[in-house]
C-alpha cells in the first residue's frame, strides 16, 4: 500500500518511535491508523469494526505504557490489528488470517508484544492477573494492563478475575472497552442493565414497597432504612458496582479522545492496586458503514470501502448453517416445547429468523457457554426440547455442564454443533477439532455427523426425538450440494449406509469425509460407508463389513486420537476382528489459519492426498491372518 497518504504512520515500526511523538500528533497518527486499517482490512478481509472502535485506545496504551515491557492483555482480539499495526507488523497485515500471514488474533510466537495468546472471548482479567502476580513476586518494576469490551465482560469468568483480583489487589489496570456490543448486541450489557433497575421499575417498586412498609416504624428504623436504600442503590451505580469488588473505578471517558485518554492513563499508570477505566468507544468509529451496522462489519470479505459491502444479487448457496435455521424454525412452529438457545452467536449459529419468529421460545445467554447448557438442562428437566446451537470450540468451555449437568442427567438437550472441523480464517483457537473426541467418552450421549445437507436435517430431527442428550456436528460453509426435504423425517439411530460395494478395501467415513471417501473408493475401488453415527456405532456393519475386506480405513475430519476412527477400532479389537487398519484424521498439532480448503490440503484430507496416502498404505500393509481372512 501507497505510504505517501500515512507519513506518520510510516515512521512507526515499533511503539517506542510512537512514544518518541509530541503529544499534538496523536490525533493525527490515529486518523492515519484508522484510515490505513480500513483500506487494509477492505483489501485482505478481516475483522473490521472492533478495531476501528479501538483506534485512539491502542495509540493510547502504547504511547502510555513501555510495552513490550509493560504488559497489555488484550481480550479474544477482533480489536486487536491497530496494535499489531503498531508492533512491527504493519506491512504484513494485508495477508492477515492467510496462510503463512498473521494470525487474526494476539499470538504469543508471533511478537513479544502479544503478550497472551487469545480467540477465545473474557480471559484477558484472568491472564493479566496471573502476570501482575507474577511481577510482583519477581520484584520486577512493570505494569499489566487487561482491555476487555462489555461484551467479554458478560462471561463468568471475567467476574471470577475481578472478583480474585480485588481479594489478592496485585498492580493491575483493567480498561472496560465499552461500546454496548459483542460481535451481536449484547445481551445485559452492564451499562444498560444499572440504567434499567435504577430508571425502572425495580429499584423504584422496591423503593415504594419499603416507605409502605416502613412509615409507621419508630425513627431510627426509618434512619437504618434510608441509609439501607442509598446503599443499595449505589450497588446499582457501575463505579460502585466495581468498588463493591475491590477495585477503584475511574471514568467513564470518552474512548476516542486520545488526549484525554493519554492523561486519564499517565495517572492510572503510577497508582497502585487493582483500578478500572470505564472507557466509552463506538464499534466501527470513524467509517459511517461501520457505525451503521456493526454487526455486519464485525468480520468481511475483501470490499470496496467506497461502495460497501454489496450484495451479488444472486442467491447464496444454502450452507449447512442455513440447514440449521430452517430445520429449526420448521421444528419450532411444529412443536411448541422447542426452544433455540444460543451464546452470543445469533448470526453465526444462524438463530436470527428463529429469534424474530418464536421470541418467547429463544434465548441469548451472552458470552457464557456454561450456564448455556446449564440452563438448557433446566429447560429438559421441566418437559420442553431445548436446541443448543453452539460451535464445537466454544462448546469446549461448557464441558464440565456437559458431562454433570446433561449427560449425568440424561437429560433431552439437542447440540447443534456449528463449525465442526477446520473452519479457516480464524485459526487455531476456533478449529472444531475435538468434539468426537471429547463427546463420544460421554455415556448416555448420541453423536451424528451428516455427509450432506439432506442428512443435516434428518439427523437434527432425529436427535430431537431422542428422550437424552445428543449432537449433530457439521461444518463451516457449503456442503455437496443435496437438497434437503422439507419434512421432519428422522433416521434409523445408530446405523449407518453403504454408499459403494468395492473389494478387498473398506472405507469407514464420518461427516464431510464422506465425499472425500467415495473419490477415492471410485479410484481404488473400496467400499465405502457413511457411517452417520458416532455412538452408537453401526456394529453390525463393522463388524460385516472387516470380515469382508482385508483392509480397514477410518476417516474424519476431527483428531485421530480418541476420535470417530477410534472408535471403530475399539471395537474391532473387542470383538476379535484383526485387520490392518489406518486412521485419517486431523494430525496432533494445532491448525493455524488459511482458507478451509488451504487447511485440508495442509494436513492431508483432501482426495489427492487421502487417496495417495491409502495407495501408499495399501502397498505395503499386511495381509490380514485371522480366521475371517478373505482366500487369495
Amino acid at each position: 500500500m501507497d505510504m505517501s497518504a500515512y507519513p506518520l504512520l510510516e515512521g512507526i515500526e515499533e511503539p517506542a518511535h510512537l512514544r518518541e511523538l509530541p503529544p499534538h500528533q496523536l490525533p493525527r497518527l490515529a486518523s492515519q491508523l484508522r484510515d490505513y486499517l480500513l483500506n487494509s482490512v477492505a483489501r485482505s478481509g478481516g475483522h473490521l469494526a472492533a478495531g476501528l472502535g479501538a483506534i485512539e485506545l491502542t495509540v493510547a496504551l502504547h504511547y502510555v505504557f513501555n510495552t513490550p515491557h509493560d504488559r497489555l492483555v488484550w481480550d479474544v482480539g477482533h480489536q486487536c490489528y491497530p496494535h499489531k499495526i503498531l508492533t512491527g507488523r504493519r506491512r504484513e497485515i494485508s495477508r492477515i488470517r492467510k496462510l503463512d500471514g498473521p494470525a487474526g488474533f494476539p499470538v504469543r510466537d508471533e511478537s513479544p508484544y502479544d503478550t497472551f495468546g487469545v480467540g477465545h472471548s473474557s480471559t484477558s482479567i484472568s491472564a493479566a492477573l496471573g502476570m501482575a502476580l507474577a511481577a510482583k513476586s519477581q520484584g520486577a518494576n512493570r505494569k499489566t494492563c487487561a482491555i476487555i469490551g462489555d461484551g467479554g465482560l458478560t462471561a463468568g469468568e471475567a467476574f471470577e478475575a475481578l472478583n480474585h483480583a480485588g481479594d489478592v489487589r496485585p498492580d493491575l489496570l483493567v480498561i472496560l472497552n465499552d461500546n454496548e456490543m459483542s460481535i451481536s448486541e449484547n445481551v445485559g450489557a452492564l451499562n444498560q442493565t444499572f440504567a434499567r433497575l435504577i430508571a425502572g421499575g425495580v429499584y423504584g417498586n422496591m423503593r415504594e414497597e419499603t416507605k409502605r412498609v416502613l412509615e409507621h416504624m419508630p425513627a431510627p428504623m426509618r434512619e437504618f432504612a434510608k441509609r439501607a436504600e442509598e446503599h443499595v442503590k449505589g450497588m446499582f451505580v457501575p463505579g460502585t458496582f466495581f468498588e463493591e469488588l475491590g477495585f477503584q473505578y475511574f471514568g467513564p471517558v470518552d474512548g476516542h479522545n486520545i488526549e484525554e485518554l493519554t492523561t486519564v492513563l499517565e495517572r492510572l499508570r503510577d497508582l497502585d492496586g487493582p483500578r478500572l477505566l470505564h472507557c466509552v468507544t463506538r464499534k466501527g468509529k470513524g467509517y459511517a458503514r461501520a457505525e451503521a451496522n456493526p454487526i455486519a462489519y464485525h468480520g468481511v470479505k475483501a470490499f470496496d470501502p467506497a461502495a460497501g459491502l454489496q450484495s451479488s444479487g444472486k442467491p447464496a448457496p444454502m450452507t449447512y448453517t442455513d440447514v440449521f435455521s430452517q430445520w429449526l424454525c420448521d421444528a419450532a412452529a411444529a412443536d411448541s416445547r422447542v426452544w433455540g438457545i444460543t451464546p452470543a452467536m445469533r448470526e453465526g449459529s444462524g438463530l436470527v429468523e428463529f429469534a424474530k419468529r418464536f421470541p418467547d421460545r429463544y434465548l441469548d445467554t451472552a458470552i457464557a457457554e456454561q450456564h448455556a447448557v446449564t440452563v438448557s438442562g433446566g429447560l429438559a428437566c421441566e418437559g420442553e426440547r431445548p436446541v443448543l446451537a453452539i460451535y464445537s470450540t466454544f462448546l469446549q468451555r461448557g464441558y464440565d455442564q456437559l458431562i454433570h449437568d446433561i449427560a449425568l442427567q440424561n437429560l433431552p438437550v439437542l447440540f447443534a454443533i456449528d463449525r465442526a472441523g477446520l473452519v479457516g480464517a480464524d485459526g487455531a483457537t476456533h478449529q472444531g477439532a475435538f468434539d468426537f473426541s471429547y463427546m463420544r467418552c460421554l455415556p448416555n450421549m448420541t453423536i451424528m455427523a451428516p455427509a450432506d445437507e439432506r442428512e443435516c436435517r434428518q439427523m437434527l430431527s432425529t436427535g430431537l426425538s431422542i428422550d437424552g442428550p445428543s449432537s449433530v456436528r457439521y461444518p463451516r460453509g457449503r456442503g455437496p450440494g443435496v437438497t434437503p426435504d422439507d419434512n421432519l423425517e428422522t433416521l434409523p439411530i445408530g446405523k449407518a449406509e453403504i454408499r459403494r460395494k468395492g473389494k478387498e478395501t473398506v472405507l469407514f467415513a464420518f461427516g464431510t469425509m464422506v465425499e472425500v471417501a467415495e473419490a477415492v473408493g471410485a479410484e481404488i475401488d473400496a467400499t465405502v460407508v457413511n457411517m452417520r453415527f458416532v455412538k452408537p456405532l453401526d456394529q453390525d456393519c463393522i463388524e460385516m463389513l472387516a470380515q469382508q475386506h482385508n483392509h480397514v480405513i477410518t476417516l474424519e475430519e476431527n483428531m485421530i486420537a480418541g476420535g470417530a476412527g477410534s472408535a471403530v477400532i475399539e471395537f474391532m479389537t473387542a470383538a476379535g476382528i484383526m485387520r490392518p487398519t489406518l486412521q485419517i484424521g486431523l494430525p496432533d498439532n494445532f491448525i493455524d489459519h488459511g482458507e478451509r480448503e488451504e487447511q485440508l490440503e495442509l494436513v492431508g484430507l483432501d482426495v489427492n492426498n487421502v487417496s495417495n496416502r491409502i495407495k501408499q498404505w495399501l502397498s505395503q500393509a499386511p495381509l490380514p491372518l485371522d480366521e475371517y481372512a478373505t482366500e487369495k
